[in-house]
Parts: C-alpha cells; structure tokens; sequence
C-alpha cells in the first residue's frame, strides 16, 4: 500500500497529521549498532515546525519514543519500532475546508481513491509523515558513518535567488549558521528576505535544495532496473512538494558534446575521474566520488490569499488557507532530503554484501 521504503534497510511508516502519533518500524538494521539518542533528536529538530519566523508556527517538540530493537542504547537486530506523539493539533482550523477540493492538494485524488480522508491538515498526506523517514535517516546515517560515508544537503536556491557556488565550493559547517540553511550569509539573508516579504502576501515559494554524499564505496546499485540514481530519484520524489531530481550534470548536459561532458579516468593514489559530471554514478552504480543532484521543490500548495475551486459535491467555492503553514519549506525539508539519500544508501550498501563472495 505504499506505506514502506527500502529492501534490506526498511522503513514502514504511519499515523495522520491531526492523529495521535506518527511513527514507524525500521527492520533489517543490523544489530551492535550504537544509538546516539542525542544525534537523532537534533535531526528532528532541524525538520520539526516553529524553528523560526520563516516555517510554520505550529509548536511541537517531535521526540522520539522508542519501543523495541534497541537495548542498552545499542541494537539488537530485532525491529525498531518508535513514535513521534502529536501535541499541538489545531483541527478546528480545517473545518471549513473538509469538503472542499483545494488547489493542487491531494484531497481530490485521495478523495477518488480512497472515499473517505482525513482532511484535518491532509492526514496521511500530509509533510508530518516526513518526522518518520528523519528518524529512519537518522539512524542510517549512523549505519553510514561506520563506512565512512558522509551526507550533508542545504538550500541552494529559493524562487529566483540562487546560490552560485558549486557544492565543492562550499564547507558543510557553514550550513547551519543561518535559518534558511544555506552555506552563503549573503545569499541566504537575501533568501530570508524574500520569504519574509512572500510570507507577508500570504503567498508562498518554492526552491532548490542540493545533497552531497561523501566517500560512498564504489559498487553501490544495479546495471538494470535498481539503478541507484534511480532509488535516489524515487526517495527524492515521494517527498511531499517535490517536483524534480537531477544528478550530476542533470538538465545542463545536453547543452554540452560527449568530449567535453566525459569524465575522464586517472590513476592518482587510486583510480578517480578528474570531473564529475556523473555525480558519482555510472550505469546505475556508485563510483566513489561525490555523489551530488538536486531536488526541486514547488511553492507550498495552502496560500492565504482566495482561491476558486470546487467543493464534493461539485460547486463551486471559493477557498483560503488559515491557520500555520510554511511560506516555504526549503528549510525544514533539507534534514528530510538528507534522510532519504541515507536510507538509500544503507539499503544498498547491504545489498551489496549479497552481490560477490
């Protein structure tokens, strides 16, 4: 029912946004891994609501209750189930829209699927569900991090401000100095700027967020049909408000010919590609360099501002968000992308093992 993620490395997720909790189970984790407890909750709290003026002022703390698969902070191999309970629910701001089919959300779709939804803040399709994969990403960075490999993303453009550095330009440390999450003061006091007049219109806008994967092993992914850019596109895509994925060179190589685009292979201390146009993956599998690509993020569906639209039973109506939502939500998404390219990687790096003696 499309409510897992992974083969080896598996995250099930569940609960509503207004519901009781949200949470998941975590399965094929290997044991005699050691939890850092403070690490993950610090992952929450890079996604979770009111962390400034600029997100959605909805206040919860977002901690992680765990329940099973880890003893004495270390796992035990069983699965990990957790959950994050709900604490500052609004669902009388809903109210006048649970009949209501707004402008690009899902209830329409959901409706036609389903026949019946939770339309209090969008239920299970609702961004809220996305607390979940932080925790799954969390502890599979730390699965990662035994291997070396290191997974950093940040705000890399918002509407037509655009950070004009490439991500080997940038140092990782800088990412969090500011709430935008973009490794530039400059650039990012210009991004704040913006969103704080788009908030002020009642409008909303969208962005692109960049994640880098370091010192991935070579071998990670598939020739055919589990190519990894391909696992990566997925996790990427099926986070809410996500409109596009490129890696590598992405778009801009079809403005390029095959002498200028290719990566040529040396041997320096080991065999490396001097460019990385690839973004560290070719046919399907990692290479060993930096692992780079783009997510693309369309402006936040609920505007304050009215809109036309059409009701169940086929009026029309006229609609308009209320209550706290996010004029963009670059910010709070970075640890989310972040997440999704670190279950992916896990997952296949325990693929992997399975692929030679």
């Amino acid at each position: 029912m499309g409510n897992s993620f992974g083969n080896i490395f598996k995250l099930t997720t569940f609960g509503e946004s207004h519901g009781e909790a949200i949470g998941g189970i975590i399965d094929g984790c290997p044991s005699g891994l050691k939890i850092d407890f403070e690490f993950i909750q610090n992952e929450l709290d890079r996604r979770k609501p009111g962390q400034s003026h600029i997100v959605t002022q909805r206040k919860e703390s977002d901690t992680v209750n765990f329940l099973s698969g880890i003893f004495e902070g270390i796992t035990t191999g069983a699965p990990i189930g957790f959950a994050i309970y709900n604490e500052n629910q609004k669902s009388k701001d809903y109210e006048h829209i649970k009949d209501a089919y707004r402008p690009s959300h899902a209830d329409y779709t959901y409706q036609q699927k389903y026949g019946h939804r939770d339309y209090r803040g969008g239920g299970r399709s609702s961004a809220r569900e996305t607390a979940s994969r932080v925790v799954a990403g969390a502890i599979a960075k730390l699965f990662l991090k035994h291997h070396g490999v290191e997974i950093f993303a940040y705000v890399s453009q918002v509407h037509q401000i655009k950070l004009n550095k490439s991500h080997t330009e940038i140092n990782a440390a800088d990412i969090e100095k500011n709430i935008i999450r973009c490794p530039d003061e400059k650039t990012a006091q210009q991004m704040i700027e913006l969103i704080e007049d788009i908030r002020k219109q009642g409008d909303t806008v969208g962005g692109t967020i960049t994640c880098v994967a370091k010192r991935t092993p070579v071998g990670l992914g598939e020739p055919a049909f589990d190519k990894l850019h391909a696992e990566l596109g997925k996790a990427m895509l099926s986070i809410n408000a996500v409109k596009g994925f490129e890696y590598g060179a992405g778009f801009d190589a079809i403005n390029y010919k095959g002498s200028e685009l290719n990566d040529i292979f040396e041997n320096d201390n080991g065999i490396h590609t001097k460019t990385n146009n690839s973004g560290g993956i070719q046919g399907g599998i990692s290479n060993g360099e930096d692992i780079y690509f783009n997510v693309a993020f369309k402006p936040v569906a609920t505007i304050m501002q009215k809109q036309k639209s059409i009701n169940a039973a086929g009026d029309e109506i006229i609609v308009e968000g209320r209550g706290r939502h996010d004029p963009c939500v670059l910010p709070r998404a970075v640890p989310i992308v972040e997440a999704m390219c670190a279950l992916v990687l896990a997952d296949y790096l325990l693929l992997n093992k399975t692929t030679k003696l």
